[in-house]
């Protein structure tokens, strides 16, 4: 890796002395994302009672994080997510942990351009790229991708970093405009045939409530940042339940709108002739434009890490690598233009892997001078054969349904 730290989406970039608040607004940056449009299609999937296997995902998300504390207070060089798993594994294992990050980042963009395209055709449906033969939305990926263009030739990413750290509000916006087209724009809180569970859906649904956890790379930076580290715990609670919240909200708002009929994203099935719908979409679309460079940032940084110093060093290579994985992540986003899969595949493979099963793996062999077996290596015990369960079912279902959308 070119840089010791490794940023995360979503992040504020926290600097030393972060006082209580702060850190809080750090905390919940870093878990409430994109994720939040993607509940309520996790809801409808999974019904009703879906929403305790999303307590539960939230409750195992917090004991993670307590256990990356806990490696990190374990020895002075264990201070970054990388170095955690280098404590307990080593170079492999920090290679490994590495490559299931920078994967994570490379299939969020992904997403994200997925996500702008889908929108904008919302708005411009008769848009087309004739000359290339191609639809509505395959054509916005296109347009898309030319927008991020300019920020992907700027290697020092400061600027972009702030632009993005208003992610919580972005957030607010989109929840509050969700609200008030169900209030004020005639589609009520009323819809009625919703399911207690379907199992059929249940592992997607899982899938989808797992990727609102995925800031766990991020935790370390925020421990190290604060002023006063004691109060750590108390400031990750904080931050769970207020993410928690939001997306409970979210989720249970608009599925009281539409019901089995939600989409994934939510914005799809929002109005764009209505003011509160127009806001939700427009602030959606500049998550793409704002984060794509920030998030690909990580795997530019890793990709020269492993180029020889006078090519890692050089201007015009790391721009190129930034252009080169800006058109690689089009062409997947082109050939499988399926949002809510893509999500899933990613909750259910690499966000499993960085905030469940990695952390436990970590503390269990860092601490296994002090431990004795009790309750705590039976929960963490636990929680490997969930997560394990979720990221084989979640995966297999996920795959399925990639291949029949693009059939």
């Amino acid at each position: 890796m070119a840089t010791d730290e490794l940023k995360t989406p979503l992040t504020t970039g926290a600097v030393a002395g972060s006082s209580f608040i702060k850190a809080c607004f750090n905390g919940i940056n870093a878990f409430l994302g994109i994720g939040l449009l993607t509940v309520p299609y996790a809801l409808a999937s999974g019904g009703w009672l879906s929403l305790l296997l999303f307590l539960l995902i939230g409750l195992i998300s917090f004991y993670t994080g307590i256990l990356l504390k806990r490696c990190m207070d374990s020895s002075p060089y264990a201070k970054t997510y990388l170095n955690i798993a280098e404590q307990a594994y080593g170079k492999n294992g920090r290679i490994t942990v590495s490559i299931i990050i920078n994967s994570e980042l490379y299939l969020v963009t992904v997403g994200l351009l997925i996500l702008e395209a889908d929108n904008l055709h919302k708005l411009f449906p008769n848009f087309s790229i004739h000359l290339l033969a191609m639809d509505g939305s395959r054509s916005f990926l296109i347009l898309t991708a030319m927008l991020i263009l300019p920020s992907m030739l700027f290697t020092d990413l400061s600027l972009l970093s702030y632009v993005s750290a208003t992610g919580v509000a972005s957030c607010l916006v989109i929840f509050g405009s969700i609200f008030s087209v169900g209030a004020f724009g005639g589609v009520g809180f009323g819809y009625r045939g919703q399911e207690l569970v379907n199992l059929g859906g249940l592992s997607t649904a899982i899938s989808l409530y797992i990727v609102c956890f995925a800031g766990h790379p991020v935790i370390p930076s925020i421990y190290t940042s604060m002023k006063s580290q004691f109060h750590f715990t108390k400031v990750l609670l904080v931050s769970f339940f207020i993410t928690i919240l939001t997306y409970m909200a979210t989720a249970i708002v608009a599925y009281l709108m539409y019901g089995a009929t939600v989409e994934s994203p939510i914005t799809l099935n929002l109005p764009s002739n209505q003011v509160a719908g127009a806001i939700a979409i427009y602030t959606t679309l500049l998550i793409p434009i704002t984060r794509y460079a920030l998030m690909m940032s990580p795997v530019a940084a890793s990709i020269e890490g492993a180029l020889p110093q006078e090519y890692a060093n050089s201007t015009h290579v790391r721009i190129l690598i930034r252009i080169a994985l800006l058109i690689t992540t089009v062409v997947v986003a082109y050939v499988f233009p399926y949002y809510e899969t893509l999500m899933a595949i990613i909750g259910s493979i690499f966000v499993v892997l960085g905030s469940f099963i990695i952390p436990c793996l970590c503390y269990l062999k860092i601490s296994r001078f002090r431990r004795r077996w009790g309750y705590e290596t039976t929960a963490i015990i636990l929680i490997l054969i969930f997560s394990a369960a979720a990221a084989i079912i979640g995966t297999y279902s996920s795959i399925l349904e990639l291949f029949s959308s693009s059939e």
